[in-house]
């Protein structure tokens, strides 16, 4: 896309609202707002801008490579853009939920963003081996699993390899030990955050927006802190479009009878022949669960 004349390309690297720090060409970072209500910049996504005094003004959205969704009590909404993958960090303990870590899945999928997962508390023994075996059926379907432990620091260089020369969003419920992360590899994120919260947290606003970080001072790498992130959206997608963003069941589908199956109660359908026979039973009880949601979803 061709620049347009007095414009000037920049990341957004901090979004709430109609408050966004804009980082241009040479690092700097400055705040800037959207013209107009429509199409509201994310994070991650790069912009046209023009400076106003000690502020600016956000011209136009550039197109983007990639778009995550989070879920509200009723639809998505976009939420990230343009990442290289998602990090997905469960622990085990406390507990973690399939369900959640399934939607992130399919979402990431869905976008064409690959999706790491680590399990912290490698320390833990009894209970990291239990968790780890409830991962299983994933490590099968290819889907990668670090080991960690953030308490003694082991599997975090493997983990940093990953992390080189891409943009992660970083993902995980309260207590797997996600600000641990966060200040291992970036010592300066609090006082960072810090800076960015005293400036978007104008008026009766609350704070609960996403933080770009670079790991390095090349900027090839990044990470991304999204504080308050509960679930990935899934209600931009179609029913239809669920058994091929889950790999095990689409790995099935060529050989059901009927070329638009369902999966949910056709006869010769090959996937519920499976279930027991290389699908679980509980990955083909999360199908149905998803299909029924998104076939009962408002559309928007």
């Amino acid at each position: 896309m061709t620049q347009p004349a007095g414009w000037r390309s920049g990341r957004v690297v901090a979004a709430h609202g109609r408050h966004c720090w804009i980082e241009d060409e040479t690092g700097a970072r400055r705040l800037c707002h959207p013209r107009g209500k429509k199409n509201l910049p994310v994070l991650g996504d790069l912009v046209w801008w023009q400076g106003s005094a000690d502020e600016g003004s956000i011209e136009q959205i550039q197109p983007r490579r990639n778009l995550l969704y989070r879920q509200d009590e009723y639809r998505s909404k976009s939420f990230a853009a343009n990442l290289d993958q998602a990090l997905l960090l469960l622990a085990a303990d406390p507990v973690f939920s399939e369900r959640q870590l399934n939607r992130a899945l399919i979402a990431a999928r869905a976008a064409q963003i690959d999706l790491l997962l680590a399990l912290n508390k490698q320390d833990l023994g009894a209970a990291f081996e239990a968790a780890w075996e409830r991962l299983e059926p994933y490590r099968r379907m290819g889907q990668t699993v670090l080991a960690l432990s953030l308490e003694n620091g082991s599997g975090l260089a493997a983990l940093q390899q990953r992390l080189e020369g891409r943009v992660t969003l970083v993902l995980g419920p309260s207590g797997t030990g996600k600000s641990t992360l966060i200040n291992h590899l970036i010592p300066t994120a609090k006082a960072s955050t810090g800076a960015v919260s005293r400036a978007l947290n104008s008026g009766r606003h609350t704070t609960t927006s996403s933080t770009w970080y670079w790991l390095d001072a090349q900027r090839q790498s990044a990470l991304i802190d999204s504080p308050g992130f509960q679930e990935f959206g899934l209600h931009h997608l179609q029913p239809q479009e669920l058994a091929q963003l889950m790999p095990d069941v689409h790995a099935h589908c060529g050989d059901c009878r009927f070329y638009n199956c369902t999966h949910l109660h056709e006869p010769g359908c090959a996937v519920r022949a499976a279930v027991g026979q290389g699908l679980s039973e509980q990955r083909y009880r999360l199908y149905t669960e998803l299909h029924q949601e998104l076939s009962s979803a408002a559309r928007f």
